[in-house]
């Protein structure tokens, strides 16, 4: 990740400055830079730039040595923060193998200035831990940058600065954690890891073993991970500011399956391989209680990461077998592959349960690559909201609009309600295939009681980039979900 300052003088070898065109005519974009923006247009034109987002183009120079465009799209008066985040972190990806660059991009407030602050530090990124012979032929990323403006020196600019390196830091642990294979990540790996960072930043933390689980009742854990070698974790970490009364009480849940092969109701051979993310849920709600602590929030936060690996055995649990989750409701589970819903199932009842004992939660959050119904629905990069409370699910979009990440909310059909019933217990894991993220959300909300504000974030699609980087993202985990519930806990 690379480290952060601010000046209003350059000091780089290398100079990122924007591009963008209208009608075909180019426009160069930056902030404090003294630039020949003429003789470079030219340049420019003769290498038949464009400016369109995510073009990157690297131009020798004599001082400084370097130039680097980043594509800003259309010409603006003002330009999004989030145009401002991709541009900044394609052009960091682009640099990748260079120590430090001067970053001048055009922004007239805090907003857009942590917005390219955040870019760049997200671009800068790879994963290399598994890599033998080939680890050296891979560029670092980009060690340090300086953010060309005036905001920087302002209380409000350094801490722009301090939050983009703690967004990143965190955004970086998930996308590790899931780009991790899981012969190297499994529940109880995940679970010791995470306890031993919480722990370093002082934060309670608690793991229940697989034999906790079963004495206590956890069904829907147990269940699926019973058809595994690797057996399954419940584990809770938990937030107090240091001082006041917080804020706000949350609770968020995430899904863990560190493999998921489908169980009996295996997945077909092609696409896989991609299973390794099935826990990227869990992974997003450690990573924010970790970065809401180094912010020092005040806000309350407890995290529990329902973790199992789904796999196919003499002992895995059966299409048509009931299980108890957490609370008493039976399921039938008709699909051994629909099983991230009961992992989640019993962590929410607990979650609530904990939640009510200190006086109730004003939010409850459950984070999953739950459905591949939700890519079909909205596509690779946008992420779906479900909700029993309108009120959250619209500040919880606000917060997306601050973050940059791309989230919709999907509606909770009572028609759909009914497919879920079962003959021979309280529901089924299953229903209508037509609809299934709704489906799966409306299964989730049979856990959840209706007087607790919640949200369903089906991240299916959007935690696994299978295709080209492009902006700040990079191929593998994304780490997405952190940043739009960081602002939102920071909204409280």
């Amino acid at each position: 990740m690379a480290t952060l300052k601010s000046s209003e003088k350059q000091s780089s070898e290398i100079l990122v400055i924007g591009l963008s065109s209208k009608d075909g005519k180019l426009s160069i974009e930056s902030g404090p830079t003294s630039l020949n923006a003429k003789s470079l247009l030219a340049s420019l034109e003769d290498l038949g730039a464009t400016g369109k987002t995510d073009e990157v183009l690297k131009i020798p120079f004599t001082s400084p040595r370097m130039i680097v465009t980043t594509g800003l799209g259309e010409s603006a008066p003002q330009f999004s923060a989030e145009t401002l985040r991709r541009a900044s972190g394609a052009a960091t990806r682009a640099i990748a193998g260079h120590k430090a660059a001067d970053f001048s991009l055009p922004h007239k407030n805090s907003a857009q200035f942590a917005a390219i602050a955040e870019g760049v530090t997200l671009g800068a990124y790879n994963f290399t831990d598994f890599r033998g012979s080939t680890k050296a032929e891979q560029k670092a990323p980009l060690a340090s940058a300086v953010i060309l403006s005036k905001i920087g020196g302002t209380a409000e600019g350094k801490a722009a600065l301090k939050r983009a390196e703690i967004i990143a830091t965190y955004t970086h642990l998930v996308r590790n954690l899931v780009n991790t294979p899981p012969s190297h990540l499994t529940p109880a790996s995940f679970a010791d890891s995470m306890k031993k960072l919480a722990t370093s930043l002082k934060l309670k933390s608690e793991i229940y073993s697989e034999a906790v689980l079963k004495s206590k009742g956890f069904g829907g854990i147990s269940g699926v991970g019973q058809g595994s070698a690797n057996p399954p974790r419940l584990l809770h970490i938990s937030y107090t500011p240091a001082t006041g009364k917080p804020k706000a009480r949350i609770a968020l849940v995430g899904k863990g399956i560190t493999f998921d092969s489908g169980g009996l109701a295996l997945k077909p051979a092609a696409g896989m391989e991609a299973m390794k993310c099935d826990m990227a849920g869990a992974a997003a709600i450690v990573a924010t209680i970790l970065a809401a602590a180094e912010l020092k929030l005040p806000v309350a936060i407890d995290g529990w990461a329902a973790l199992a690996e789904n796999m196919p055995s003499d002992t895995a649990q059966r299409p048509s077998d009931v299980i108890t989750i957490y609370g008493g409701k039976t399921v039938e589970v008709l699909n051994p592959d629909a099983e991230g819903r009961l992992v989640m199932a019993d962590a929410l009842v607990k979650a609530q349960e904990v939640g009510n004992k200190a006086g109730g939660l004003d939010a409850l959050i459950d984070v999953a690559t739950l459905t591949g119904a939700q890519g079909i629905a909205l596509g690779t990069r946008t992420s779906a909201v479900m909700t029993n409370n309108d009120e959250l699910s619209q500040k919880f979009i606000k917060a997306s609009e601050v973050s940059g990440e791309l989230f919709w909310p999907m509606p909770l059909p009572e028609e759909l309600r009914a497919s879920i019933d079962s003959p021979v217990a309280d529901l089924a894991n299953i229903g209508d295939r037509q609809g299934g993220m709704l489906v799966a959300g409306l299964f989730l909300r049979e856990f959840v009681e209706p007087t607790t504000p919640w949200l369903h974030l089906d991240i299916a699609s959007p935690a696994f980039n299978e295709r080209a980087a492009h902006g700040y993202t990079s191929v593998g985990g994304t780490g997405v979900a952190l940043r739009t519930i960081l602002a939102l806990l920071e909204s409280y």
